[in-house]
């Protein structure tokens, strides 16, 4: 994959008002807010305008661990040790609905991308879903034998993805309320799982320091990244599904080009661990939040001369049933450069990163509670030049990629159509051994 000018991401905001960990964070769909969720039992609702007051809600009587906006931004879902999960309305009132919805822990809340469903997580080990609507129960789902850690919708709505300290991840059918497939090849528990835009993969973050890529179409491993150098917490897809994005225990958040399956930057901004981490829903900005209390707003910058074009190219590869296959058979690609299996990244991969937050922090005006000033000492400037690792043969590699890439794209084209006329030819069957059994019984009526 070619750049024709690569940016770094830059720190944007930050934010101080927690007086705990902060475990959660996510963006509104129109990324004028953001919500986080901390150990100190609150939300905190952050406004993305210079100078905004940040709204506080207090409910919960223990950490809160997980937090969602709805699709339409008229909701936030929030989960907590506490054994409920909230639903708050985000304005200055702070009013919130809850109900008791396990007997443990609610480590995940998830809304599916209707707004019409919940999924929560539990250490009671269940994934329990939810009509919003008057927060009805709908069904729970029990085949994890210790707790589940994360849950969440493909963007379909018709799956829903699951991971456990049993050290696997499942795969369920939302309609028929079964497990698909269960993934065991992680070394160490399963904090959090994410799935691809298109919903053909998922990514799932270890305890063993590591984040795999699956196919949930063949069941394959189709990426193993070894980039962090202690427990990744967790991980999110950017919106044109070809970047992810990491926070580990080593206090760094790592950004992965799936793609190309190399690291691509190393973000030091967090004093401690970095607990969680997310794109916003355009992928132009990506907020963290960690141990050390604090919020961080960054904007990506790095996707801006091509996401958006892959964006436009996602909804032209949509298919009848709304499922994209060129960005996990690219994805897919790029897994194979070694012995067609997982591709393996190491920590020091070359041509990667390393950004600190001081050398790119954008200077604005203090709120009052709004961001704190970014401390120079003990931080590093980063250079921002290109490498001359970009030579000119790179052009090639780039055409004969995306001829290769095209190939891909028309063989996958061919095997749906083949799988079609299959499905077809099977029904002509079926209609047909109807018919020889219609006969008979018409020729037995007659002969008696």
């Amino acid at each position: 994959m070619a750049f024709a000018c690569l940016e770094d991401p830059t720190l944007e905001r930050h934010f101080k008002g927690h007086r705990d960990a902060v475990t959660s964070v996510d963006f509104s769909l129109n990324n004028k807010q953001l919500v986080s969720g901390s150990m100190d039992s609150c939300l905190m609702i952050w406004s993305m305008k210079p100078q905004m007051r940040a709204y506080r809600f207090v409910g919960h009587k223990d950490a809160v661990l997980s937090v969602h906006f709805s699709p339409s931004g008229h909701l936030i879902a929030s989960g907590s040790r506490d054994k409920t999960v909230r639903l708050w309305v985000p304005s200055v009132k702070g009013e919130s609905t809850t109900f008791k919805a396990h007997t443990g822990t609610v480590r995940s809340v998830h809304f599916s991308n209707d707004g019409q469903s919940l999924v929560t997580a539990s250490d009671d080990k269940t994934v329990k879903v939810w009509a919003v609507h008057r927060q009805k129960f709908l069904f729970s789902l029990s085949q994890h034998i210790n707790w589940v850690r994360c849950a969440k919708f493909s963007p379909d709505g018709r799956l829903i993805v699951s991971s456990s300290d049993d050290k696997t991840v499942k795969l369920w059918d939302k309609t028929s309320r079964e497990c698909i497939h269960s993934f065991c090849e992680h070394g160490g528990f399963v904090p959090h799982v994410d799935f691809h835009p298109s919903g053909t993969c998922i990514a799932a973050a270890g305890t063993d320091n590591t984040v795999k890529v699956w196919d949930v179409r063949m069941n394959r491993l189709l990426q193993h990244y070894q980039v962090h150098s202690a427990s990744v917490n967790c991980l999110s897809f950017h919106s044109s599904g070809n970047y992810l994005i990491t926070a580990s225990n080593d206090s760094t958040l790592k950004i992965l080009d799936l793609l190309e399956g190399r690291l691509l930057y190393t973000l030091h901004g967090h004093q401690g661990p970095a607990a969680c981490v997310t794109f916003s829903r355009t992928g132009d900005f990506f907020a963290s939040g960690g141990f050390d209390e604090q919020v961080m707003v960054w904007k990506t910058n790095f996707d801006a001369t091509d996401y958006g074009d892959l964006l436009k190219t996602r909804k032209c590869n949509m298919n009848v049933n709304g499922t994209d296959y060129g960005d996990a058979l690219r994805t897919q690609r790029s897994s194979m450069n070694v012995n067609g299996s997982s591709n393996s990244v190491k920590p020091m991969d070359t041509g990667s990163r390393e950004i600190q937050k001081s050398g790119i922090y954008r200077q604005e005006k203090q709120s009052e509670m709004d961001f704190a000033e970014v401390p120079d000492k003990h931080i590093q400037g980063t250079e921002t030049a290109e490498s001359a690792r970009r030579q000119p043969e790179q052009m090639d590699e780039a055409g004969l990629a995306s001829t290769l890439q095209h190939i891909v794209g028309q063989l996958d084209v061919l095997t749906q159509t083949v799988s079609i006329l299959e499905q077809r030819l099977t029904l002509t069957e079926d209609k047909l051994k109807e018919c020889l059994e219609n006969q008979q019984k018409i020729a037995q009526s007659k002969s008696n």
